[in-house]
C-alpha cells in the first residue's frame, strides 16, 4: 500500500537510511537528523508539487518498506525540468517485486492524474537492482542521455549516472490489456492498495 508518511515512519526509515548496502549507490549511510530533514523535504514537496514520495506499507503486516513515488531533480542537466519515479527500500523488501509493482502504480498516477509527457529514472552505472526495475518498467536507456551526477565530486566512483526515459504512449501500449491499479488524491497522500 501505497500512503502519506507518518510520524512513526521516522523510525524505521532512520534505520532504513542507517544500512550501508540501502546506501551503497546514494552516498553513504545517513544519521537521524538527516535522515528526518530528508522526511521534512518530501514532506514539503507533496504542499509544493502536489505530488511526491509515498511511504510504502506491506499490507499483511503495516510494515513500514520505504518510498517510492514521484519528484522534480533539484539540480541542471541535459534533461531537467523533468519528474523522476524513484524508490528506496528497506533491504528486507529487495527482491519482492514490491519496487515494480509500487512504481507502476506511480507510473499510471503520472501519466494519467498528472498528464506528464514523459517520467524518467536515474541512478549510478553500477546500480544493477535499479537498473532492471527500469527496466521492467519499460523505460529505456540511451547512452547518450548518461551523465555525471552534480551532487557527487568528479572523481566519485557513483559520480556516473545513467538515464531511462518512458513516454506517455510507450506507457499506454506496454499496459494495453493489463489492470492498473487506481490512487486516490494525490494532495493528502491517501492510502491507496497497489493491487486494487
Amino acid at each position: 500500500m501505497l500512503r502519506g508518511w507518518r510520524h512513526a515512519d521516522r523510525g524505521p526509515f532512520a534505520e532504513l537510511n542507517a544500512d550501508a548496502h540501502v546506501a551503497e549507490f546514494l552516498g553513504g549511510p545517513l544519521a537521524r537528523d538527516a535522515s528526518d530533514a530528508l522526511v521534512d523535504r518530501i514532506l514539503a514537496h507533496w504542499d509544493l508539487d502536489g505530488h511526491g514520495l509515498w511511504a510504502i506499507e506491506r499490507v499483511e503486516d503495516g510494515r513500514f518498506l520505504g518510498f517510492v513515488g514521484l519528484a522534480a531533480p533539484s539540480f541542471e542537466a541535459a534533461f531537467t525540468p523533468c519528474v523522476e519515479v524513484g524508490w528506496r527500500l528497506a533491504r528486507e523488501a529487495w527482491g519482492r517485486g514490491y519496487a515494480t509493482e509500487a512504481a507502476r502504480a506511480v507510473l499510471r498516477f503520472g501519466f494519467v492524474e498528472l498528464d506528464l509527457d514523459e517520467i524518467v529514472s536515474f541512478t549510478t552505472v553500477g546500480n544493477r537492482r535499479s537498473r532492471a526495475v527500469m527496466e521492467r518498467l519499460g523505460m529505456t536507456r540511451d547512452p547518450a542521455d548518461d551523465f555525471d551526477h552534480p551532487s557527487f565530486p568528479e572523481d566519485h566512483p557513483i559520480r556516473p549516472h545513467v538515464l531511462y526515459r518512458l513516454g506517455r504512449e510507450a506507457w499506454r501500449a506496454s499496459i494495453t490489456g493489463t489492470s492498473t491499479p487506481g490512487i486516490a488524491s494525490s494532495r493528502d497522500q491517501a492510502a491507496y492498495a497497489v493491487d486494487a
